[in-house]
């Protein structure tokens, strides 16, 4: 009956158009009541309390090294060095966007962001040269999706920090997953680009590459002090996203100089209200996640899902579905919040590796990116390319297809994830 109180509540209060962060906190009343503990203040303290948290710095340094990269002209480069290396393959200027999304996802780990820097360039590139629209913005959708799956992943953190799991560990274990992504996109995308007569870019030649390389290099040198520093334990991913945003800003400001002081308030100012969203979300969620522990909710879906504990795969097939069908109505961080202290009891009863299924988690939460009717990566391109979102969505199809095979492929063979995860750490 708990269990009901808790869907029912929080069901209904969305449903009537209540935003996420206060459906939350109104479940949260509602459980409370039911349970013949209201405390006003109970609400309160959770609430400071989940903001309180050293590992959430992170989240505003991120998004704002993120802001600071698209303004200061890092994005931009990063594209034109993809350019210059693979544009001129028949497909090429696709290929090039997958390139790009890898790449940037290693610096801000943002999907709205990165995807709307890709739209923006590329998708008018693209109509010029021939290709589908639709299937062009539902690729570059469907590339920027990967950012929150390879580190630094802001979602990761959320994650780490609502389970209790590392988050280096996570970070490191999200690299080869992201990287299947990829190539699974560029898979498709050669085979339903064959049939399309698309004018391929000029060769770059030796010279032009170096200097694309050389443009781009401030660039590509982010994700390697990002990554390389938390991979040898000189920082923390904390402290991996103040260096971040401060050498993003360094080099926006001095380097390529497309980023100035004037501008500087406006990038703060728009890291902030993203932030201000996320952290209430986050705030408001861990209320619910107290409550669901107090209310003994774990012990519940524990029971009803009692037959597949002793058969992992199969458990974490269902919880796919069920992460699937959720993250078609939900958007990332308010499924993250909401699922996961329900699941993760019932993850570790099963013996699944927290780590492993933290990968799955968000890389299915990021499939629901691409899924109507929220699907707000889908509503980024549609805005950012001026593609109707009807077309979009339809374009998008072969490549979610082909992102939900590589997390099938995962859910089958979890060494995939543990075995590199481990390595590299």
């Amino acid at each position: 009956m708990t269990l009901l109180v808790f869907i029912g509540s929080l069901l209904g209060a969305m449903a009537i158009g209540v935003p996420v962060a206060f459906s939350l906190m109104f479940c949260g009343v509602i459980l409370m009541w039911y349970m013949g503990m209201f405390n006003a203040q109970i609400i309160a303290q959770n609430m400071i309390a989940g903001a309180d948290t050293f590992t959430l710095l992170a989240i505003p340094f991120f998004i704002l090294a993120g802001e600071l990269m698209n303004a200061g002209g890092l994005s931009r480069r990063i594209i034109d060095f993809a350019i210059a290396c693979v544009g001129h393959i028949r497909g090429g200027l696709g290929i090039v966007a997958i390139v790009a999304a890898l790449i940037m996802a290693s610096i801000s780990g943002s999907a709205a962001a990165d995807t709307a820097a890709l739209a923006a360039i590329l998708i008018p590139m693209m109509a010029k040269a021939g290709y589908n629209v639709p299937r062009s913005a539902g690729l570059i959708a469907a590339g920027g999706i990967i950012a929150p799956v390879i580190p630094p992943s802001m979602a990761f953190i959320v994650f780490g920090v609502a389970a209790n799991v590392s988050i280096t560990q996570l970070f490191m274990a999200g690299i080869v997953p992201g990287l299947m992504m990829g190539i699974a996109l560029v898979i498709t995308w050669l085979i339903v680009v064959r049939k399309d007569k698309v004018e391929a870019l000029p060769r770059a030649s030796r010279r032009e590459r170096l200097q694309a390389t050389g443009r781009a290099l401030w660039a590509l040198g982010m994700p390697v002090i990002i990554l390389g520093g938390i991979k040898a334990g000189v920082v923390t991913p904390t402290e991996a996203a103040v260096i971040a945003a401060a050498y993003a800003l360094f080099v926006g400001l001095f380097i390529y100089r497309e980023l100035s002081f004037k501008t500087l308030p406006h990038v703060i100012l728009q890291a902030a209200k993203t932030t201000s969203v996320i952290m209430f979300l986050v705030c408001a969620a861990l209320v619910s996640a107290w409550l669901i522990t107090a209310a003994n909710i774990p012990s519940e879906i524990a029971g009803l899902i009692q037959p597949l504990i002793d058969r992992p795969t199969l458990l974490m097939f269902v919880i796919m579905i069920l992460v699937l069908i959720v993250g078609t109505a939900l958007d990332l961080t308010p499924t993250i919040l909401i699922l996961t202290p329900v699941l993760m009891p019932v993850i570790k009863q099963a013996g699944i590796d927290p780590v492993y299924f933290g990968v799955l988690f968000i890389m299915n939460n990021c499939i629901g990116l691409l899924t109507p009717p929220v699907g707000v990566v889908l509503n980024v391109v549609s805005g950012v390319g001026r593609v109707p979102l009807g077309k979009v969505t339809v374009g998008v199809w072969p490549f979610l297809l082909a992102q939900t095979l590589v997390l099938m492929i995962l859910v089958l063979f979890p060494d995939l994830v543990i075995v590199p995860a481990r390595w590299l750490h």
